[in-house]
């Protein structure tokens, strides 16, 4: 019996999230659509940029917000991260909580310094460009695992940007072998461009080989999948895909997603909305998908889920969803069942 249905190991940081204008973002010098990793001087040089803006502020980190969208929908899940003994700390152990997620940071005491944090620049296209400071994150390693509940989950899920941290790695891919030696599923996400251009090899260790064993579940956008492959032809990017993972995500933001798996590639619609804020939703995407395969749903259908979550996230302003409008949204699938 399965003590969760998703494990995962990611980065905990809580996010600031402000809208500006393109001129805004120009001025603060940040580029436009990824994420970029900043030292604390040059947070404040951001902060200073943002200053009197309206933000909203939650629990963030890409798995963070992926054990979050399946702990929503009725799923169980497992949280191991890394924080430090302040105040951002608190709120982001707190978040994870108050949604039923479990996590390692109720078993240690968190140690001085600094909580990572995002500060994610929404521009009126809802296009999201982060930049991130890692803080405490990044000396996440092998003490945040607990190796008997990775050997007792249905799913071990590792966040591509722990590529950027040496100890995150080795802690990520650790967790990776014990969780194949239990015989548990595997999953990664590309997370961001960045974490393919220059953390490829960490990432390459994450996807796996034949040696190691390839992933279960890869997720990732079409722009993500271009690079990885090294093709813009989409034919080209599907058959490399599904020699790198048991079953491919490619999400296609308004085109929806394709599901690979083997020679099989099946397109299943997005939602139809108006985006907002695209922040959270490949988290969501993963959340989603993987609540519903680990309750006996089939790949289609949870992409049919994965693609109304995440469809609902960025029509929205927020990386993470009220638990009414998940509800809604369960209760649709549920309807879509039935048809």
């Amino acid at each position: 019996m399965s003590h969760y249905d998703i494990y995962a190991i990611g980065n905990a940081l809580v996010d600031s999230q402000y809208d500006v204008s393109e001129a805004q973002l120009l001025t603060a010098g940040v580029e436009k659509r990824h994420m970029t990793l900043i030292d604390s001087a040059r947070r404040a040089e951001l902060l200073s940029h943002v200053s009197g803006l309206p933000v909203h502020r939650t629990g963030g980190g890409s798995a963070g917000n992926t054990v979050v969208a399946l702990a929503q929908l009725g799923g169980k899940a497992f949280y191991s991260c890394r924080v430090a003994d302040d105040e951002l700390g608190a709120f982001y152990a707190q978040d994870l909580l108050c949604h039923g997620v479990a996590t390692n940071l109720t078993h240690t005491r968190a140690p001085e310094g600094q909580t990572g944090s995002c500060i994610v620049m929404v521009t009126p296209d809802a296009e999201r460009s982060m930049s991130t400071f890692l803080g405490a994150t990044a000396d996440i390693d092998v003490t945040a695992l607990h190796p008997h509940d990775i050997a007792k989950s249905k799913v071990y899920y590792m966040e591509g940007y722990l590529a950027a941290s040496k100890t995150g790695l080795a802690a990520a891919l650790k967790g990776r072998q014990i969780a194949r030696e239990a015989g548990a599923a595997l999953a990664t996400t590309l997370s961001d461009m960045t974490m393919i251009n220059f953390c490829r090899a960490g990432l390459d260790a994450m996807v796996g080989t034949a040696e190691t064993g390839m992933v279960d579940y890869l997720f990732c956008n079409e722009e993500e999948a271009q690079v990885w492959c090294g093709f813009q032809d989409l034919t080209q990017i599907c058959q490399q895909l599904s020699r790198q993972a048991r079953v491919a995500c490619l999400t296609r933001s308004a085109k929806g997603c394709i599901v690979i798996e083997g020679d099989q590639r099946t397109e299943v619609p997005a939602a139809q909305v108006k985006a907002i804020d695209t922040n959270g939703a490949g988290d969501m995407f993963a959340g989603a998908f993987l609540y519903a395969v680990t309750h006996g749903h089939s790949h289609l259908q949870a992409a049919w889920l994965a693609n109304q979550c995440s469809g609902r996230v960025v029509s929205q302003v927020g990386n993470r969803l009220a638990q009414p409008a998940v509800n809604e949204l369960k209760a649709a699938f549920e309807q879509q069942l039935l048809a």
